[in-house]
């Protein structure tokens, strides 16, 4: 089994074209210059990463600890949450001299998920007495969610990007997923990608996975913009409560996919709903999504009248 998740790990376009070195990542210049250094200097300080999903935070902090040729190991601060995982794998890895010499690094990843009545507070004194040996590199989304005591032991890194960088940061990654598709030797539309890359940007992962996705096909085409362009005008129909254009927008798309539809819905739900209202869609894409139906049509019809119903538009 572990050798299967290996296979199906390096499968993954994330990790196989995953940047080696901190120039290779796609992060706005400033930040780029802040890690550069770390690399440049040869240390590399507690730092906390924080940031919005998919946006390299992971990525930048293997990328410079593998430049540096250090050894280090990674923690999923939401699946692995518990003071045993603590002891266990984090102090045994701490404690321990590294083969090369050198400073040995732990990264945290989703350190937003670590339990806070138990395991944040516990690592407040592992920084501190493994700091000779060892350093963390942390990673969140949500920055609020790490204890104060925590925060003031590392750097804190900001991942953020300005408006006037945003247009180059696409353009950059554009040319990098569409070397990708020239490898994999998957034919493509630009239009298409682009499109792809307008929807979840700045979600770098969630891009290269959508992509990966669609290249199963052997082609990455206009066909997939039916779903992803065409949900603009749906959302302001729905927005508006404007059930005659709701149910006519349903009619001319009953041909696709309705899989497809609810995820679409499910992946950029942040960026169309207030936050009080995603557990309210996801729990009706659940309820629409899998029920058995003699009408797909008005199924969907359906979902989306209870959409406007109860959920508050951005």
């Amino acid at each position: 089994m572990e050798n299967f998740y290996i296979m199906i790990k390096e499968q993954l376009w994330t990790e196989l074209y995953r940047p080696k070195t901190v120039q290779d990542t796609i992060l706005p210049a400033h930040l780029k210059e802040i890690f550069q250094s770390f690399v440049d200097k040869k240390f590399v300080p507690n730092l906390l990463l924080t940031g919005s999903t998919g946006i390299g935070k992971t990525t930048i902090a293997k990328a410079m600890l593998n430049q540096l040729e250090a050894e280090y190991i990674i923690i999923n601060g939401s699946l692995e949450r518990n003071i045993d995982t603590l002891r266990y794998d984090i102090q045994r890895f701490a404690s321990s001299l590294s083969m090369f010499g050198s400073k040995k690094y732990v990264i945290i990843d989703e350190a937003d998920g670590l339990n806070a009545q138990s395991t944040q507070p516990a690592l407040k004194a592992f920084i501190e007495e493994y700091s000779k040996n060892c350093g963390f590199i942390f990673t969140c989304n949500y920055q609020n969610r790490i204890l104060p005591e925590l925060r003031g032991r590392c750097a804190i890194v900001e991942f953020k990007i300005a408006k006037s960088e945003a247009a180059g940061l696409a353009n950059d990654f554009f040319n990098k997923i569409t070397e990708i598709l020239d490898i994999e030797k998957v034919k493509y539309d630009k239009k298409a990608v682009a499109a792809i890359i307008n929807l979840y940007y700045p979600d770098w992962r969630h891009i290269i996975n959508e992509l990966q996705k669609y290249s199963s096909t052997g082609c990455i085409d206009s066909g997939i913009l039916s779903t992803t362009e065409g949900m603009k005008p749906l959302i302001g129909y729905l927005k508006d409560k404007n059930f005659t254009n709701v149910r006519k927008w349903v009619a001319e798309h009953t041909d696709n996919d309705a899989t497809s539809i609810y995820r679409h819905f499910y992946d950029t739900a942040s960026q169309h709903f207030q936050n009080n209202s995603i557990p309210i869609l996801v729990m009706l894409i659940a309820k629409y999504q899998g029920a058995f139906c003699a009408d797909s049509e008005i199924n969907l019809a359906a979902f989306f009248v209870e959409v406007m119903g109860s959920c508050a538009f951005k």
